[in-house]
């Protein structure tokens, strides 16, 4: 395969992947994913290898489908960041979440997806949207 088919390829593999979080598909995800896949949302601790992803991916299941909409999407090599705008429902109140993200590509499957974004403004907004005791 060439470095063009490849970068291609694992552009491919990230926007499969985000809309399979958007449908909830939790067979795609998990299919897509090496065995010592790291998830680490920035402000969080990271969730280290696939037997520790699976519940994780797996209680999405409960949660509303959301848009996640990339904005801006590059590709180099294994590597894949993308800008984009996730529309979710977090505990019943729906956010918009600005986040940036950089994937690690193996041979067809995620090794590593790490999301960048304001916890702070993620918090706030679930305050807001919440009467007052």
């Amino acid at each position: 395969m060439t470095v063009v088919g490849t970068a291609a390829a694992n552009d491919a593999l990230v926007r499969s992947m985000l809309s399979a979080w958007e449908r909830r598909d939790s067979a795609f995800i998990l299919d897509h994913l090496t065995d010592d896949a790291v998830y680490h949302a920035m402000p969080l601790r990271p969730i280290v290898g696939k037997a520790a992803l699976e519940p994780w991916v797996r209680s999405f299941e409960r949660v509303p489908p959301g848009r996640l909409e990339i904005h801006h999407q590059v590709v180099t090599g294994d590597v894949v960041m993308n800008e984009r705008t996730d529309r979710i429902t977090i505990e019943g109140t729906e956010v918009s979440l600005a986040i940036c993200a950089v994937f690690e590509v193996d041979d067809g499957r995620l090794k590593a997806w790490r999301e960048y974004f304001d916890l702070a403004g993620l918090q706030s907004a679930l305050r807001a949207e919440r009467p007052a005791p």
